[in-house]
């Protein structure tokens, strides 16, 4: 019979247990335990918690962004703008359906201010706001002068560059960088200091013609693993998916899942742990890894099978170092009779698809029983400065979600500011881009399934919000997080900006 909504996170619990020979240190890998969640608070100095809720309160520079950018768009020729896109930002529950939180997600602060005047180039640094309610100015009050300023020099650098004035872009980036540091206290300042790397990147490469990011795939996982162990974001991407993929394969023998940028694998043990316990006897599981580097393929195909094996489940693992939108179906090791499943949990650090047509093409060809798709709420469409407008407020938030409860030096923060956040900023705004690529991305994937006659909505279930859920409960209500049911759909976001939305589909010939 079906397991219920909170077994996936049980099942974890009870692997978490000492073992004769060595396996993964899964507190390291972040599955969800009151052990681990006691040790991590327990660990936090008394005086960092009591500042917390204090640092929460300071962190405006996502409320101010969002006002400062909204009037940059509503300035900017109509092919400019995207502000269908960026509202969509905005958490809000359809009104049908109850919030699982104590109170309701505050409304969005850009009906609370406006500027004074218009906004336009270097008119940003005469910016004088007003309370519309008040004359309150709470939101700017707890943004340091410094901090407005470079923000300003941004915001007219990233003008400049949209409209090809290099060398004047150049002239603001060099100022930048001198004043903005990464490891400042103020968020705003180590949101400027990336964001100007960034963007000398952008005018570097547009002088030079060329962009050949090198990547180190190492750095790049070792900094999502500790992205996972602390912030809610990754967990809650891993479980919701684990659940919809348990309820896609209830009563299934043999199962397939496509993992279309497969990492460390961080995800998959909790899954199988709870397939190997089934009343029903575990499945054949079949897992397709995808990848850019073969001896990472190799290592992580090496640990999921010793994992399964401890479990006595039977398991084959099948990588392939290619982008998925790259490859052709045969390279897909299909087989009749087994349940099919696609997991792609997106992120901006490279291209891990390759051409979105041509990754729509081969989801079409392969009709799978389940997607389980785990979005960033930041379109990666569009030109340059929808790109930077949509990716300065998206990041401000992940920025002051991390300095509400992290300390400015906190190794851990930087490593993750540096390594993870950074990275994807970069490829955004100095990689990305149909000027860069040749194509344009698609701005939303789960709206592009929905057109699609291919594929039909999986609402999530209860038990997957019973997962989001319990993996919000793990971190307390002061540092900020919030969660959303609606459409279908599940949203975990910051304060009132959603940064990762959670669906499921399916294909009219599903296998």
């Amino acid at each position: 019979m079906m397991k219920g909504g909170f077994e996936v996170v049980h099942a974890t619990l009870d692997m978490i247990q000492p073992h004769r020979e060595p396996i993964w240190d899964f507190a390291s890998v972040g599955f969800p335990t009151t052990s681990v969640a006691a040790a991590a608070v327990s660990s936090i100095p008394r005086q960092n918690l009591e500042n917390r809720c204090i640092n929460l309160e300071r962190n405006e520079l996502s409320d101010w962004v969002e006002q400062v950018t909204k009037k940059l768009i509503d300035d900017l020729p109509a092919q400019n703008t995207d502000t269908d896109d960026h509202h969509s930002r905005t958490l809000q529950a359809p009104a049908d359906i109850p919030m699982l939180c104590e109170d309701s997600f505050p409304p969005s602060l850009l009906g609370d201010f406006r500027p004074r005047k218009t906004v336009t180039g270097s008119d940003f640094d005469e910016l004088q706001w007003s309370n519309v309610n008040g004359g309150n100015d709470r939101g700017l009050s707890r943004l340091d002068e410094q901090g407005l300023s470079l923000i300003t020099l941004l915001l007219e650098c990233a003008v400049a560059i949209s409209i090809d004035n290099l060398g004047e872009a150049h002239r603001m980036l060099l100022e930048l960088t001198q004043m903005a540091s990464p490891y400042a206290l103020s968020c705003a300042e180590r949101v400027v200091a990336y964001f100007a790397k960034a963007m000398s990147s952008r005018v570097i490469n547009s002088w030079l013609g060329i962009c050949s990011p090198l990547i180190n795939y190492k750095t790049v996982h070792c900094a999502f693993q500790a992205f996972n162990n602390v912030s809610p974001f990754i967990k809650f991407a891993h479980f919701t998916s684990n659940q919809a993929l348990l309820e896609a394969f209830h009563r299934r023998d043999r199962v397939h899942i496509i993992d279309l940028d497969i990492m460390q694998g961080l995800q998959w043990p909790a899954l199988f742990h709870i397939l190997a316990t089934r009343m029903e006897g575990p499945p054949h599981v079949m897992m397709t890894g995808m990848g850019s580097s073969m001896e990472l393929l190799t290592e992580t195909g090496k640990q999921l099978s010793n994992f399964a094996k401890r479990l006595g489940m039977s398991f084959e693992f099948h990588p392939i170092a290619k982008k998925f939108g790259e490859i052709d179906i045969t390279m897909v090791r299909l087989r009749r009779g087994e349940t099919l499943a696609i997991h792609w949990l997106q992120h901006s650090l490279y291209d891990a698809t390759g051409p979105d047509w041509k990754t729509m093409r081969l989801m079409e060809q392969l009709g799978p029983r389940i997607i389980t798709l785990v979005e960033q709420d930041l379109s990666h469409g569009g030109s340059f400065l929808d790109r930077f407008v949509g990716s300065l407020h998206y990041y401000s938030t992940m920025f002051d979600s991390l300095g509400a409860y992290l300390a400015a030096d906190d190794p851990n923060r930087h490593h993750i500011e540096h390594c993870l956040l950074y990275r994807e900023i970069n490829n955004i705004l100095a990689i990305g881009g149909p000027a860069r690529s040749g194509e344009d991305k698609m701005k939303q994937w789960r709206s592009e399934l929905a057109a699609r006659n291919s594929f039909v909505q999986v609402p999530m279930s209860s038990n997957s919000m019973a997962q989001a859920q319990l993996i919000l409960n793990m971190f307390p209500p002061a540092h900020g997080y919030r969660l959303v049911q609606g459409d279908g759909t599940l949203r975990l976001g910051w304060k009132d900006t959603s940064l990762f939305t959670a669906s499921a589909w399916t294909s009219h010939i599903s296998r």
